[in-house]
């Protein structure tokens, strides 16, 4: 099909295209900006309800809109760039103008990946790309190999969370230009970083979403959270496939990022014989080949459904990982024994000697969805399970955006930090959870629609009838954006600088030690105590095993027969420890990590 949006023909002659996707209009047009002069050319059909015209001679400094039937004029559902937000002119990208460094860089293995999730906006304190650049030094030195950015395509207004978007292809100016992301991107690789970037295909924000003018890209024959689904399987259902399948090549190929995470893909609603999902999967694995380098697709979905991760060749929609929420859940009312909302159906903490290899969910009854939840997924391997402890969702979408630092003790922070990196899963941190910030991370809008503004703002509050939360936070209040924001490290108190250095040496344990690098979750024993709270977690690789105990519990515990080669303990000083170790006993909160020979007859793993 034809390359859509405005593209560069010939940079020397500033000879350009333009094309667009007009369902059933009479006269298109694209109305051009260069300087103060503006000019209109018409547009031929080229193919049925597909429009094109070529332009010469106005340089590269354009800024377009298309024009229907004489109407009113709209924004580029391809541009690449919208300097003055989703209602402004799209701006022309020379993408030629940035000079990879990076051509060495082969990808990291999905294996390997310890990932920190990043809200480009409140990361730093200019809150721009620019800004992540500078602390790219920090991320090494706490050990994380990756980063995920949460979308940055243009939304309304000066803040939000990125799942507004209306321009799939569009860099949030707020954040910067187009070339100071692929800066970004170009130092994370210098500096052995992957970079993964999520994006949103099952809706489109509410204000600037153009998409019905141009087109049926949406569809009355899905119901979602949002209205209409996206027209992935109804009438001229190829323009929005076609949309959704370049977005990832751009995102793969011109930014280079290493993978994508999708967002919430059970709102993906695709009856059709080829799944949209398995059409991007294949996208993403002929981009992988094409720059040989690593790519992986990693999808969020709450539905515990295994035949997401299942490979293509296996009759599976073939997505490379997933977001695993159950091990969160069962952590986080482990400790802090909320059971409101969604986490009725969890809160015992027996479940987590399921959740070490499987989905808690596998075909079980749940409360809070009135129906049976989930498929049996023990056979994929655990790097196809991403798993936090902290999260954008599970720390913004309470009421107050608390993070685990103000819900539970000291102790353990570290306790919850231990049992995700002593998974055979992937690990990812939220922002700030690495040294316990206790700033909340709200959920924030701009919107600039007098009718939105006071619709998120009464419905933030609704939305929360399922908790007993109070004093919701205006989403449109410019504050709940600034308290949002992580503190500077020249403020860090002297328990933030510890609990950094216990996540920076867990992380290193978790980088280098072999079993741990080994994610198959077949290697893997969970023992839980339901008496004493005490979770035991043996792992092994050929002749080596490690022995993890961690006591969520609320009494000291006497150890029995434990191996002589401690390599870890919560309770080093330089972690801060509120308790004073002592041998033999495993104290509230502590984490202690044995390693032994696994075919060893003298040496058992310690008894409670």
């Amino acid at each position: 099909m034809y390359k859509m949006g405005a593209n560069i023909i010939d940079r020397g002659k500033s000879v350009v295209s333009f094309r667009v996707f007009a369902h059933n209009k009479r006269k298109v047009s694209v109305v051009v900006k260069s300087g103060d002069k503006i000019t209109e050319f018409p547009m031929m059909e080229e193919n049925q309800h597909v429009y094109g015209t070529t332009i010469e001679g106005m340089g590269l400094d354009l800024l377009y809109k298309f024009k229907f039937d004489g109407d009113q004029e709209y924004p580029d559902p391809y541009s690449h760039y919208q300097p003055f937000g989703v209602h402004g002119f799209s701006k022309l990208v020379d993408h030629e103008n940035h000079r990879w460094q990076d051509n060495q860089w082969r990808g990291r293995v999905i294996d390997e990946l310890v990932i920190m999730e990043i809200h480009v906006g409140t990361f730093s304190s200019a809150g721009t790309f620019a800004g992540i650049a500078e602390k790219l030094d920090y991320l090494l030195e706490l050990g994380v190999n990756a980063i995920e950015l949460m979308p940055v395509a243009q939304t309304p207004g000066r803040w939000n969370w990125g799942y507004d978007g209306v321009n799939l292809f569009s860099i949030n100016h707020n954040y910067g230009t187009p070339y100071d992301l692929k800066h970004l991107v170009d130092r994370c690789h210098k500096k052995n970083l992957a970079v993964i970037l999520d994006v949103v295909y099952n809706h489109f924000g509410p204000e600037g979403n153009y998409l019905p003018v141009y087109g049926p890209y949406f569809t009355g024959k899905h119901e979602t959270p949002w209205g209409k689904a996206v027209n992935f399987d109804d009438l001229y259902n190829e323009y929005i496939r076609k949309m959704v399948l370049d977005n990832v090549r751009y995102w793969l190929e011109v930014y280079r990022f290493d993978g994508l995470r999708l967002d919430a893909v059970h709102a993906i609603k695709d009856d059709s014989p080829i799944h949209i999902l398995q059409e991007l999967s294949l996208v993403a694995k002929n981009t992988a080949n094409k720059q040989n380098r690593e790519k992986f697709i990693i999808a969020e979905s709450d539905e515990n459904n295994a035949r997401l991760i299942t490979p293509l060749n296996q009759g599976g929609l073939g997505i490379d990982a997933q977001w695993m929420d159950d091990f969160h859940h069962c952590i986080h009312t482990a400790l802090t024994g909320e059971r409101e909302g969604y986490y009725i159906d969890y809160g015992h903490i027996k479940d987590l000697e399921k959740v070490y290899n499987n989905y808690l969910y596998t075909g079980e009854y749940s409360k809070y969805w009135g129906q049976t939840r989930g498929t049996n997924g023990s056979a994929r391997p655990g790097r196809q399970f991403l798993v936090s402890i902290q999260n954008h969702d599970q720390v913004g979408n309470r009421a107050k955006g608390d993070r685990l630092s103000t819900l539970v003790e000291f102790p353990y922070l570290k306790v919850a930090a231990g049992l995700m990196f002593f998974s055979a899963y992937l690990p990812m941190l939220f922002m700030g959870e690495e040294y316990g910030e206790e700033n909340p991370f709200l959920f924030f809008t701009d919107y600039q629609d007098p009718n939105l503004q006071k619709a998120v703002s009464q419905g933030r509050k609704k939305e929360f009838a399922a908790f007993t939360w109070e004093d919701v936070p205006d989403p449109q209040d410019p504050q709940t954006f600034y308290k949002s924001k992580l503190t500077s490290r020249s403020r860090w108190e002297g328990r933030q600088q510890k609990l950094f250095n216990y996540y920076r040496d867990l992380i290193s344990l978790r980088t280098s030690h072999p079993v741990l690098k080994n994610l198959d979750k077949d290697n893997l024993q969970a023992e839980v105590d339901e008496n004493s709270r005490v979770v035991k977690i043996t792992r092994w690789d050929r002749d080596m095993k490690l022995t993890g105990l961690f006591n969520l519990g609320t009494a000291d515990v006497i150890i029995k027969d434990a191996p002589d080669k401690e390599i870890f303990n919560s309770l080093c000083p330089s972690y801060g420890g509120e308790n004073v170790a002592k041998d033999g006993i495993l104290l509230k909160g502590q984490v202690i990590i044995w390693e032994s020979a696994a075919d060893s007859l003298k040496v058992k793993p310690p008894r409670l």
